[in-house]
């Protein structure tokens, strides 16, 4: 079986030898999804979820009592007064440009606690690019304090709390293309407090993307006011094929629904393309995804510490918080090696060669592995990294740990097959 997709001995032998040393870390991985799943469940039940809950509702969309149905679970699940979950939010980033957007007002200040945020963020905010709608040309003022050995610097934090001034704290959880270690919700939790403790009127904005059901409590359940994310990612499980979602206290989200439809419209209005069976049902299957994207992170980081790579994060014993994995592969031929090898082990478009190219938000030139069913999904087997040293590889996804398994051990193989140019 192994042999048809061109993987030696030396890479299976490897792999028989990963998962044997794993069997109590993808136990703790199988308890997690347990509580998620009956976390999730009752919701459903709870709401009382039909099979009418799935019809289209089309032209302005009101009335649509599914898309109600399910933004009251999406509530429920994260610990919050309401949520915004609909098909036109077309992206993680679209997510926090409507939260940022309808929260913020000339002369406000926000203030990222978690260090340099994720490039398209950057877009957003102002810090690069041309753009004439970033936030700083709206006349939104930005504050940045970094983090001190991957944990918030509490001290210069609360001393600048107590100057006054700001109208939202932004936190990313996950690294996006940081050096950094993600951001567990413990840590979240009691920066949470700290800022509480001293203003509770500031508003706490959460980045949750790649987070979700990573950890039995989500941001939301430690105090975050608004949390945010995709539907491509970690709760449309693979089968939601765009959207997002936004959740928090009600007067947080009326506000952010007025900037994503019109003011005194917001939530009332729009149709649900016919997508909220997908939604249902990926929130539904999203445990069991979430778990199988860990196993094969966690197997991956193993197998490549086996092969001989240090820089390695999460450490296959490392707890972890999001889905990310970072790979230090050292020289730009094995970036694309490794990218083109995770590639090769995807059922769409396999037969394709990634190459090194320009993305619109990004500083370098990249390369990127995604022979996915939805195109961009990172709940999918895929992989990126920027064209500049370390050569750092990020890998995320995985629908079931067998195809996980797999892609990792064919895109070792194929950069094993290029001599580890070091």
């Amino acid at each position: 079986m192994y042999e048809e997709f061109g993987i030696s001995k030396e890479v299976y032998n490897k792999a028989l030898e990963t998962e044997e040393e794993l069997k109590e870390i993808f136990k703790k991985f199988d308890e997690n999804c347990m509580k998620s799943s009956a976390k999730i469940l009752k919701a459903f039940q709870d709401n009382k979820v039909s099979t009418t809950d799935f019809i289209e509702i089309t032209g302005y969309g009101f009335y649509d009592k599914g898309r109600e149905k399910l933004e009251k679970i999406y509530s429920q699940i994260f610990e919050t007064e309401d949520a915004l979950v609909r098909p036109q939010i077309m992206s993680g980033t679209h997510a926090l440009s409507l939260a940022l957007f309808g929260l913020l007002k000339y002369g406000d200040t926000m203030i990222s606690i978690s260090g340099e945020p994720y490039d398209t963020l950057k877009s957003l905010i102002g810090l690069e690019g041309k753009s004439q709608n970033s936030l700083i040309n709206h006349g939104i003022k930005y504050e940045q304090i970094d983090l001190i050995e991957n944990d918030f610097d509490f001290e210069k934090i609360e001393e600048r709390v107590k100057q006054g001034g700001i109208k939202l704290i932004e936190i990313q959880r996950s690294r996006g293309y940081a050096q950094r270690k993600s951001l567990s919700i413990s840590k979240i939790e009691k920066i949470i407090k700290s800022i509480k403790k001293i203003n509770k009127d500031i508003i706490i904005m959460v980045d949750n993307c790649y987070g979700e059901l990573v950890e039995d409590k989500e941001p939301t359940s430690v105090g975050a006011d608004i949390c945010i994310g995709s539907l491509m990612k970690n709760l449309g499980a693979g089968i939601a094929t765009s959207g997002g979602y936004i959740v928090g206290r009600k007067e947080l989200i009326e506000i952010v629904s007025e900037r994503y439809t019109s003011p005194c419209v917001g939530k009332d209005l729009g149709a649900n393309f016919n997508q909220l069976l997908y939604y249902y049902k990926g929130l539904f299957f999203a445990p069991s995804v979430v778990c199988s994207i860990l196993k094969s992170m966690t197997f991956a980081s193993l197998m490549l510490e086996k092969f001989g790579f240090k820089n390695i994060s999460p450490k296959f014993d490392e707890m972890r918080t999001d889905i990310i994995q970072t790979m230090d592969l050292d020289t730009a031929e094995n970036l694309i090696k490794f990218c083109q090898g995770i590639q090769k082990g995807s059922p769409i478009e396999s037969y394709v060669v990634p190459v090194p190219g320009e993305m619109p938000g990004y500083p370098y030139d990249e390369i990127m592995a995604s022979g996915t069913f939805t195109p961009g999904a990172t709940s999918e087997l895929s992989c990126d990294g920027p064209m500049c040293e370390p050569y750092t590889a990020y890998m995320q996804g995985g629908l079931t740990y067998e195809y996980g398994k797999l892609g990792i051990m064919i895109a070792i193989e194929n950069m094993l097959n290029n001599k580890y140019k070091r």
